[in-house]
């Protein structure tokens, strides 16, 4: 067992609490603690229900001791991104407009989680409306990188990567349209999880066909992503896409083996998209570690000509139909960001639907060719390092000056046009000590096979286990004693 509660993973703590090693109050109070000293430097956690959080743990160590059958992720604390809606705690989704709203219900990947046994006990922060890769807003301010403190953490769900990296949680749940699991991962040297279309289903009363915004994991090791797939994956009624994954899969050995295995690699997906060169350099170096465990590595890449057009009109529908009526209502307070993305998706006409539709499935067709010949494509994640946490986004990429705010973040949105899995790996850091993720994507509904592809990286690298310095708190000894009953 590690040294301290909050350097365990997830599989590791629920272990713990389960042969009563820690108790669930224990863990959540190491919890709370590290909220305590961490927090006021880097601005992660925005709301927190500390007692009603100490009323689940009771709860929790009732049930272990009755000797009843517990839960898979039982007594672990969680808080939750912030654009999750969550039953009698404020949800405010970084935003004026809403920063009194309290749900009434959960949303689904909450409620699964409640259901596995998490101890809720608050919320992470997000860039207002989850719009931008980069978390802050007008209501909460900014969440900064726990390797960087000055630096950004990433976005959306950026607030998921620095609790989670400076080890409040070992797991959190976020959501991700353009990279907003996968570049505050990278930011943050943690894993991030995009799963295919639907296996966490995301029931809306908008558009229950849509399937460019997924929800999902981040955590500090594949295998803890798999733990969390198992008890949030699986279809809902609500929801009009068959199970396309039984979440039992996600259960399953990420034992592999890489050899044969065929990777396709991109430094510019094959369209120019500039990446910083230091990025490039130490990713192209760490491609040998797919070559040492017998895989093989070959400059390729889906034809991605047409993914912006799929991207930026998709997500400029979704930001209309979900958004609009908010902006209506309040749009004196919200950001231009969302302005500009809601006023786009309303000047879509028929004629650009047609023509979307009909460059997604040209888009489909160039990914399916790739997989003909490859497993595996990997990338770079972000194109930047971790940037100043004062600016609204890059003003410029690698030379290449940014023309929206979604410019930085092409590496992320143009897999998201595929509607792939895809996961983020931590792969090492820049000379100045800052992170750098691996993007690997595999076919549609390949979600586990991916993970293990990612796990086999991870075993042979251990970045992720090298914490920020923000998260060296020392934890009393007396914290590891056994539960009492």
């Amino acid at each position: 067992m590690s040294s301290t509660i909050g350097e365990l993973s997830a599989v590791e703590l629920t272990a713990a609490i389960r042969s009563k090693e820690i108790s669930a109050r224990e863990a959540l109070d190491d919890h709370l603690q590290r909220i305590s000293d961490v927090n006021p430097v880097i601005n992660a956690v925005v709301t927190l229900n500390a007692e009603g959080a100490r009323a689940l743990a009771l709860n929790a160590d009732q049930l272990t001791a009755s000797g009843a059958e517990l839960p898979p992720l039982h007594g672990l604390p969680m808080t939750h991104k912030d654009t999750n809606n969550t039953a009698g705690m404020r949800t405010t989704q970084g935003s004026l407009a809403l920063r009194d709203f309290v749900p009434d219900a959960d949303d689904l990947i909450i409620a699964r989680l409640k259901s596995a046994g998490v101890v809720s006990t608050g919320k992470s922060n997000v860039p207002e409306f989850g719009a931008g890769s980069h978390t802050f807003n007008e209501l909460f301010g900014t969440t900064t990188n726990p390797y960087a403190p000055a630096l950004s953490a990433g976005g959306s769900s950026g607030g998921v990567a620095a609790v989670v990296a400076s080890r409040i949680q070992a797991i959190g749940d976020g959501s991700d349209m353009g990279g907003s699991l996968r570049i505050p991962a990278s930011f943050c040297n943690v894993v991030g999880f995009r799963p295919s279309t639907a296996v966490i289903p995301m029931p809306s009363d908008v558009n229950a066909y849509a399937w460019l915004g997924r929800t999902g994991p981040m955590a500090r090791s594949v295998e803890d992503i798999a733990l969390f797939m198992s008890v949030t994956a699986g279809s809902d009624a609500r929801v009009p896409y068959p199970a396309a994954l039984n979440p039992q899969v996600f259960r399953d050995s990420l034992e592999t083996d890489m050899r044969g295995v065929r990777i396709g690699w991109s430094r510019d997906f094959g369209i120019g998209v500039p990446v910083e060169p230091e990025i490039l350099k130490h990713l192209e170096r760490q491609l040998a570690v797919f070559e040492d465990l017998g895989a093989v590595v070959e400059e390729a890449t889906p034809d991605f000509s047409e993914a912006d057009l799929v991207f930026g009109n998709t997500r400029a529908m979704d930001f209309a139909a979900g958004l609009g009526p908010i902006l209506e209502r309040s749009g004196d307070v919200i950001k231009p960001e969302v302005h500009w993305n809601v006023n786009k998706g309303l000047a879509l006409t028929a004629q650009d639907l047609i023509e979307t539709a009909a460059a997604r499935t040209r888009l489909e067709r160039g990914v399916q060719e790739f997989f003909g010949r490859y497993d595996l494509f990997a990338s770079p994640c972000a194109q930047v390092l971790p940037f100043d946490a004062a600016l609204r986004y890059p003003a410029s990429v690698a030379g290449v000056e940014s023309e929206t705010y979604l410019d930085w973040m092409r590496s992320a949105c143009l897999l998201s046009a595929t509607g792939l899995p895809v996961l983020s790996v931590p792969a090492g850091f820049s000379k100045a000590g800052l992170p750098i993720g691996l993007q690997l994507a595999g076919n549609h509904y390949s979600d586990m096979q991916l993970l293990r592809w990612g796990r086999a990286f991870e075993q042979q690298t251990g970045y992720a286990a090298v914490a920020p310095s923000i998260a060296s708190v020392p934890v009393p000894e007396e914290k590891l004693s056994s539960a009492s009953a």
